[in-house]
Protein backbone atom coordinates (compact mmCIF):
# COMPACT_ATOMS: atom_id res chain seq x y z
CA UNK A 1 0.00 0.00 0.00
CA UNK A 2 1.38 3.37 -0.92
CA UNK A 3 1.92 5.50 1.60
CA UNK A 4 1.15 9.38 1.63
CA UNK A 5 3.12 11.75 2.55
CA UNK A 6 1.86 15.24 4.18
CA UNK A 7 4.43 18.25 3.86
CA UNK A 8 3.47 21.34 5.70
CA UNK A 9 4.02 24.68 4.07
CA UNK A 10 5.28 27.21 5.82
CA UNK A 11 3.10 30.04 6.70
CA UNK A 12 3.86 33.06 4.86
CA UNK A 13 3.22 36.58 5.56
CA UNK A 14 0.03 38.06 4.17
CA UNK A 15 0.90 41.51 1.80
CA UNK A 16 -0.79 43.66 3.97
CA UNK A 17 2.22 42.87 6.89
CA UNK A 18 4.82 43.52 4.28
CA UNK A 19 3.06 46.86 3.23
CA UNK A 20 2.68 48.28 6.80
CA UNK A 21 6.33 47.16 7.49
CA UNK A 22 7.38 48.81 3.92
CA UNK A 23 5.56 52.06 5.42
CA UNK A 24 7.17 51.84 8.92
CA UNK A 25 10.57 51.61 7.43
CA UNK A 26 10.06 54.10 4.75
CA UNK A 27 9.02 56.71 7.44
CA UNK A 28 12.16 56.03 9.82
CA UNK A 29 14.01 56.51 6.70
CA UNK A 30 12.71 59.58 5.22
CA UNK A 31 13.03 60.71 9.16
CA UNK A 32 16.50 59.71 9.12
CA UNK A 33 17.37 61.38 6.04
CA UNK A 34 15.72 64.52 7.49
CA UNK A 35 17.78 64.32 10.58
CA UNK A 36 21.32 64.01 9.31
CA UNK A 37 21.07 66.07 6.64
CA UNK A 38 19.17 69.28 7.87
CA UNK A 39 20.24 69.10 12.11
CA UNK A 40 19.27 72.85 12.53
CA UNK A 41 16.28 72.60 11.10
CA UNK A 42 14.30 69.71 13.50
CA UNK A 43 12.60 72.35 14.79
CA UNK A 44 10.44 72.27 11.54
CA UNK A 45 10.36 68.84 10.46
CA UNK A 46 9.06 68.69 13.74
CA UNK A 47 6.05 71.17 13.16
CA UNK A 48 5.84 69.13 9.87
CA UNK A 49 4.93 66.31 11.42
CA UNK A 50 2.50 67.48 13.34
CA UNK A 51 0.02 68.94 10.17
CA UNK A 52 0.89 65.55 9.00
CA UNK A 53 -1.36 63.77 11.28
CA UNK A 54 -3.93 66.89 10.36
CA UNK A 55 -3.50 66.43 6.55
CA UNK A 56 -3.81 62.77 7.45
CA UNK A 57 -6.94 62.90 9.60
CA UNK A 58 -8.36 65.15 7.04
CA UNK A 59 -7.99 62.18 4.69
CA UNK A 60 -9.65 59.93 6.40
CA UNK A 61 -13.08 61.57 6.34
CA UNK A 62 -12.92 63.43 2.44
CA UNK A 63 -10.42 60.76 0.93
CA UNK A 64 -12.39 57.65 2.41
CA UNK A 65 -16.28 58.97 2.86
CA UNK A 66 -16.06 61.27 0.39
CA UNK A 67 -17.23 64.25 3.64
CA UNK A 68 -16.68 67.78 2.15
CA UNK A 69 -14.93 69.84 5.18
CA UNK A 70 -13.51 73.24 5.84
CA UNK A 71 -13.03 72.82 9.44
CA UNK A 72 -10.90 70.34 10.38
CA UNK A 73 -8.64 72.62 12.09
CA UNK A 74 -10.82 72.63 14.98
CA UNK A 75 -9.87 68.71 15.89
CA UNK A 76 -6.22 69.80 15.62
CA UNK A 77 -6.64 72.76 17.83
CA UNK A 78 -9.20 71.41 20.49
CA UNK A 79 -6.28 68.43 21.23
CA UNK A 80 -3.41 71.25 21.27
CA UNK A 81 -5.43 73.13 23.71
CA UNK A 82 -6.45 70.32 25.49
CA UNK A 83 -2.91 68.99 25.82
CA UNK A 84 -1.43 72.79 26.52
CA UNK A 85 -4.40 73.03 29.09
CA UNK A 86 -3.18 69.62 31.17
CA UNK A 87 0.51 70.59 31.21
CA UNK A 88 0.05 73.77 32.83
CA UNK A 89 -2.24 72.74 34.84
CA UNK A 90 0.43 69.31 36.63
CA UNK A 91 0.51 66.54 33.43
CA UNK A 92 3.85 66.65 32.26
CA UNK A 93 4.06 63.23 31.25
CA UNK A 94 4.25 63.50 27.31
CA UNK A 95 2.71 60.31 26.69
CA UNK A 96 -0.15 61.04 28.90
CA UNK A 97 -0.33 64.33 27.19
CA UNK A 98 -0.43 62.78 24.28
CA UNK A 99 -3.60 60.90 25.45
CA UNK A 100 -5.61 64.13 26.51
CA UNK A 101 -4.89 65.38 22.99
CA UNK A 102 -6.31 61.85 21.97
CA UNK A 103 -9.36 61.93 23.64
CA UNK A 104 -10.46 65.68 23.00
CA UNK A 105 -9.40 64.94 19.56
CA UNK A 106 -12.00 62.19 19.58
CA UNK A 107 -14.50 64.48 21.28
CA UNK A 108 -14.58 66.81 18.93
CA UNK A 109 -14.26 64.81 16.33
CA UNK A 110 -17.88 62.74 17.19
CA UNK A 111 -19.36 65.77 17.90
CA UNK A 112 -18.27 67.30 14.40
CA UNK A 113 -19.30 64.30 12.85
CA UNK A 114 -23.07 63.98 14.62
CA UNK A 115 -23.19 68.02 12.98
CA UNK A 116 -21.75 67.75 9.54
CA UNK A 117 -22.02 63.73 8.02
CA UNK A 118 -26.24 64.97 8.35
CA UNK A 119 -25.60 66.74 5.13
CA UNK A 120 -24.31 66.49 1.74
CA UNK A 121 -22.69 68.88 -0.45
CA UNK A 122 -23.11 72.58 0.03
CA UNK A 123 -24.59 73.04 3.55
CA UNK A 124 -22.55 70.02 4.52
CA UNK A 125 -19.33 72.57 3.76
CA UNK A 126 -21.03 75.63 4.93
CA UNK A 127 -21.56 73.73 8.11
CA UNK A 128 -18.20 72.64 8.76
CA UNK A 129 -16.48 75.94 8.27
CA UNK A 130 -19.39 76.96 11.07
CA UNK A 131 -18.04 74.58 13.60
CA UNK A 132 -14.34 75.82 12.86
CA UNK A 133 -15.44 79.34 13.26
CA UNK A 134 -17.15 78.27 16.52
CA UNK A 135 -14.43 76.93 18.21
CA UNK A 136 -12.22 79.55 17.00
CA UNK A 137 -14.60 82.01 18.66
CA UNK A 138 -14.55 79.84 21.92
CA UNK A 139 -10.65 79.69 21.89
CA UNK A 140 -10.46 83.62 21.21
CA UNK A 141 -13.09 84.42 23.71
CA UNK A 142 -12.33 81.88 26.85
CA UNK A 143 -8.70 83.68 27.25
CA UNK A 144 -8.58 82.84 31.28
CA UNK A 145 -8.51 79.08 29.95
CA UNK A 146 -6.65 79.64 26.45
CA UNK A 147 -4.91 83.13 26.42
CA UNK A 148 -7.07 84.40 24.13
CA UNK A 149 -5.46 85.93 20.91
CA UNK A 150 -1.99 86.09 23.18
CA UNK A 151 -2.08 82.36 23.05
CA UNK A 152 -1.44 79.40 25.99
CA UNK A 153 2.06 79.50 26.69
CA UNK A 154 4.04 78.16 29.61
CA UNK A 155 3.67 74.42 28.27
CA UNK A 156 6.77 72.44 29.74
CA UNK A 157 6.48 69.10 29.41
CA UNK A 158 8.57 66.48 31.14
CA UNK A 159 11.16 63.40 30.39
CA UNK A 160 10.13 61.07 27.42
CA UNK A 161 9.48 57.78 29.51
CA UNK A 162 11.26 59.88 32.57
CA UNK A 163 14.58 59.82 30.65
CA UNK A 164 14.95 62.18 27.49
CA UNK A 165 14.51 65.67 28.38
CA UNK A 166 13.19 68.13 25.38
CA UNK A 167 15.94 70.19 24.17
CA UNK A 168 16.60 73.84 22.96
CA UNK A 169 17.51 71.70 19.12
CA UNK A 170 14.21 69.93 19.17
CA UNK A 171 15.98 66.74 18.72
CA UNK A 172 13.93 65.18 21.72
CA UNK A 173 10.53 66.42 20.19
CA UNK A 174 11.56 65.23 16.39
CA UNK A 175 12.54 61.49 17.34
CA UNK A 176 9.34 61.38 19.58
CA UNK A 177 7.16 62.45 17.07
CA UNK A 178 8.61 60.52 14.25
CA UNK A 179 8.49 57.48 16.69
CA UNK A 180 4.08 58.19 17.28
CA UNK A 181 3.78 58.18 13.61
CA UNK A 182 5.35 55.36 12.49
CA UNK A 183 2.81 53.43 15.17
CA UNK A 184 -0.21 55.93 13.75
CA UNK A 185 0.70 55.54 10.47
CA UNK A 186 1.16 51.77 10.77
CA UNK A 187 -2.58 51.30 12.16
CA UNK A 188 -3.65 53.19 10.05
CA UNK A 189 -3.20 51.27 7.15
CA UNK A 190 -4.33 48.54 8.91
CA UNK A 191 -7.63 50.58 9.36
CA UNK A 192 -8.34 51.75 5.96
CA UNK A 193 -8.60 48.22 5.00
CA UNK A 194 -10.54 46.36 7.43
CA UNK A 195 -13.80 45.93 6.40
CA UNK A 196 -15.13 49.13 8.33
CA UNK A 197 -12.45 51.14 6.16
CA UNK A 198 -13.70 49.74 2.99
CA UNK A 199 -17.39 49.67 3.94
CA UNK A 200 -16.08 53.60 4.08
CA UNK A 201 -14.78 53.79 0.72
CA UNK A 202 -17.80 52.22 -0.39
CA UNK A 203 -20.07 54.52 0.67
CA UNK A 204 -18.03 57.22 -0.68
CA UNK A 205 -18.14 55.50 -4.51
CA UNK A 206 -21.61 54.96 -4.24
CA UNK A 207 -23.91 55.73 -0.41
CA UNK A 208 -26.84 54.73 -2.80
CA UNK A 209 -25.90 51.31 -3.38
CA UNK A 210 -24.63 51.26 0.17
CA UNK A 211 -28.21 52.30 1.50
CA UNK A 212 -29.66 49.55 -0.60
CA UNK A 213 -27.84 46.71 0.57
CA UNK A 214 -28.66 47.91 4.76
CA UNK A 215 -25.41 50.37 5.27
CA UNK A 216 -26.28 52.28 7.93
CA UNK A 217 -24.02 55.26 6.66
CA UNK A 218 -24.85 57.91 8.94
CA UNK A 219 -23.02 55.91 11.94
CA UNK A 220 -20.39 54.58 10.16
CA UNK A 221 -19.47 58.10 9.10
CA UNK A 222 -19.95 59.56 12.73
CA UNK A 223 -17.62 57.20 13.82
CA UNK A 224 -15.10 57.86 10.98
CA UNK A 225 -14.91 61.15 12.14
CA UNK A 226 -14.11 59.57 15.88
CA UNK A 227 -10.91 58.33 14.40
CA UNK A 228 -10.16 61.21 12.38
CA UNK A 229 -10.63 63.46 15.55
CA UNK A 230 -8.16 61.14 17.40
CA UNK A 231 -5.57 61.21 14.76
CA UNK A 232 -5.73 65.19 14.71
CA UNK A 233 -5.54 64.88 18.18
CA UNK A 234 -2.31 63.46 18.37
CA UNK A 235 -0.86 66.18 15.58
CA UNK A 236 -2.83 69.03 17.81
CA UNK A 237 -0.82 67.39 21.55
CA UNK A 238 2.42 66.97 19.98
CA UNK A 239 2.43 70.74 18.12
CA UNK A 240 1.77 71.65 21.82
CA UNK A 241 4.78 69.80 23.42
CA UNK A 242 7.26 70.76 20.76
CA UNK A 243 6.42 74.41 20.25
CA UNK A 244 5.26 75.11 24.39
CA UNK A 245 2.75 77.07 22.78
CA UNK A 246 -0.82 77.23 21.67
CA UNK A 247 -2.25 79.63 19.44
CA UNK A 248 -5.52 80.63 17.69
CA UNK A 249 -3.70 79.76 13.83
CA UNK A 250 -4.29 76.16 15.45
CA UNK A 251 -8.04 76.23 14.93
CA UNK A 252 -8.35 79.17 12.23
CA UNK A 253 -9.77 78.60 8.81
CA UNK A 254 -6.39 79.26 6.90
CA UNK A 255 -5.26 76.02 8.47
CA UNK A 256 -8.11 74.29 7.82
CA UNK A 257 -8.13 75.25 4.10
CA UNK A 258 -3.89 74.44 3.92
CA UNK A 259 -4.05 71.31 4.79
CA UNK A 260 -6.99 70.54 2.09
CA UNK A 261 -4.56 71.89 -0.40
CA UNK A 262 -1.83 69.60 0.80
CA UNK A 263 -4.66 66.27 0.88
CA UNK A 264 -5.23 67.74 -2.65
CA UNK A 265 -1.69 68.17 -3.75
CA UNK A 266 -0.60 64.53 -2.40
CA UNK A 267 -3.53 62.64 -3.55
CA UNK A 268 -7.25 62.30 -1.45
CA UNK A 269 -7.85 58.96 -0.59
CA UNK A 270 -4.33 57.51 0.06
CA UNK A 271 -2.06 57.73 3.20
CA UNK A 272 0.96 58.04 1.13
CA UNK A 273 -1.06 60.84 -1.04
CA UNK A 274 -1.59 62.72 2.88
CA UNK A 275 1.88 62.33 3.52
CA UNK A 276 3.36 63.25 0.62
CA UNK A 277 1.83 66.78 0.41
CA UNK A 278 2.19 67.68 3.25
CA UNK A 279 6.39 66.89 2.69
CA UNK A 280 5.65 68.66 -1.15
CA UNK A 281 4.16 71.72 0.44
CA UNK A 282 5.61 72.32 3.48
CA UNK A 283 9.43 72.36 2.29
CA UNK A 284 8.07 73.96 -0.78
CA UNK A 285 7.07 76.49 1.20
CA UNK A 286 9.61 76.55 3.74
CA UNK A 287 11.81 77.49 1.32
CA UNK A 288 10.24 79.88 -1.12
CA UNK A 289 9.09 81.78 1.94
CA UNK A 290 12.98 82.19 2.60
CA UNK A 291 14.00 82.89 -0.63
CA UNK A 292 11.54 85.60 -1.77
CA UNK A 293 9.36 87.01 1.81
CA UNK A 294 7.40 89.20 -0.40
CA UNK A 295 5.68 86.78 -3.19
CA UNK A 296 6.22 83.63 -2.27
CA UNK A 297 2.05 82.96 -2.58
CA UNK A 298 2.42 83.20 -5.77
CA UNK A 299 4.73 80.96 -6.23
CA UNK A 300 3.07 78.44 -4.63
CA UNK A 301 -0.39 79.36 -6.15
CA UNK A 302 1.67 78.76 -9.24
CA UNK A 303 2.56 75.04 -8.51
CA UNK A 304 -0.93 74.67 -7.26
CA UNK A 305 -2.88 75.30 -10.49
CA UNK A 306 0.40 72.94 -12.50
CA UNK A 307 -0.01 70.02 -10.13
CA UNK A 308 -4.63 70.26 -10.24
CA UNK A 309 -3.91 70.78 -14.18
CA UNK A 310 -0.94 68.15 -14.96
CA UNK A 311 -2.06 65.68 -11.87
CA UNK A 312 -5.94 65.98 -10.79
CA UNK A 313 -6.06 62.93 -8.73
CA UNK A 314 -3.09 64.01 -7.04
CA UNK A 315 0.78 63.72 -7.34
CA UNK A 316 0.95 60.20 -5.57
CA UNK A 317 -1.29 58.75 -8.49
CA UNK A 318 1.20 58.37 -11.06
CA UNK A 319 3.75 56.88 -8.59
CA UNK A 320 1.57 54.25 -7.53
CA UNK A 321 0.82 53.45 -11.18
CA UNK A 322 4.49 53.15 -12.14
CA UNK A 323 4.76 50.85 -8.81
CA UNK A 324 1.75 48.90 -10.25
CA UNK A 325 3.41 48.58 -13.56
CA UNK A 326 6.65 47.39 -12.46
CA UNK A 327 4.98 44.46 -10.38
CA UNK A 328 3.03 43.28 -13.11
CA UNK A 329 6.27 43.74 -15.30
CA UNK A 330 7.70 41.90 -12.88
CA UNK A 331 4.93 39.24 -12.36
CA UNK A 332 4.96 38.34 -15.65
CA UNK A 333 9.10 38.16 -16.10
Amino acid sequence: MSEIVVTRVPHKRSIPFGQEAAGALSIIALGAIGYFLYPDDLAFLTRLIGIAFLVLSLDLVTGYCGVATLGHAAQFGVGAYAAGIACVRGIADPVALLAVGVFAGTIMGLISGALITRFRGLPQLVLSIAVGQLVAALANKLSWLTGGSDGLSGITPGKVFGIFNFDMYSRTAFLFSLGVLVIVFVLLQRFVRSPFGLMCRGIKDDDLRARMIGVSIYPRLVLMYGVAGAVAGVGGALTAISTGVVGLDSVSFERSAEVLVMLVLGGAGHLWGALAGTIIFMIFEHIVAAANPFHWMTLVGLLLILIVIFAPRGLIEPVLALFARLKRKGSAA
